[in-house]
């Protein structure tokens, strides 16, 4: 295993690689434009990446304008949080640590702006049991589920309080 490099913000040259990584990732994470992303980047609380081009880590907290209907599930349900949108990990660079280093930095963040939970979501249809092992094992628990119609799947919400 190599040694994690620790999360530091993004910058403008890290653009290029960040949306390549989540667009090899779209399955899990949705596609979007290089525009998309970077409007994505442009409202998020922050954005955190993991070197060489490892790993990258999109957070938002509850005061986003975020048009999203998993956003908006959770901030009907919660007055403060810190949303996971979502994370990715290069192929070369998995089974190394980023996404465990990654999650800790979120929790870490919300800690640090007085935030009381973390709070994503994951796919429950189409299944990603990896990721539902990978959550429980960080103490993260189930607080609802949703069918999207819309992106044609179904999302279980997690969070973790602090």
């Amino acid at each position: 295993m190599s040694k994690i490099m620790s999360p530091r913000l993004i910058e403008a040259n890290d653009f290029g690689w960040v949306h390549v990584l989540n667009q090899d990732n779209k399955r899990e994470l949705s596609s979007l434009t290089a525009e998309g992303f970077s409007s994505l980047v442009g409202i998020a609380h922050s954005v955190w990446v993991i070197e060489p081009e490892a790993a990258f880590l999109v957070l938002f907290d509850e005061t986003a304008p975020y048009d999203n209907p998993n956003f908006a599930w959770l901030r009907a349900r919660y007055d403060r949080f810190l949303y996971i949108d979502r994370v990715a990990v290069a192929a070369h660079a998995k089974r190394q640590g980023h996404g465990r280093t990654l999650y800790q930095h979120a929790m870490a963040v919300a800690k640090a702006a007085g935030l009381p939970r973390v709070v994503c979501e994951i796919n429950a249809e189409p299944p990603n049991p990896a990721s539902d092992a990978f959550h429980e094992a960080l103490g993260f628990g189930v607080v609802g589920e949703q069918h999207l119609e819309t992106h044609g799947k179904t999302v279980r919400y997690w969070a973790l309080d602090l």
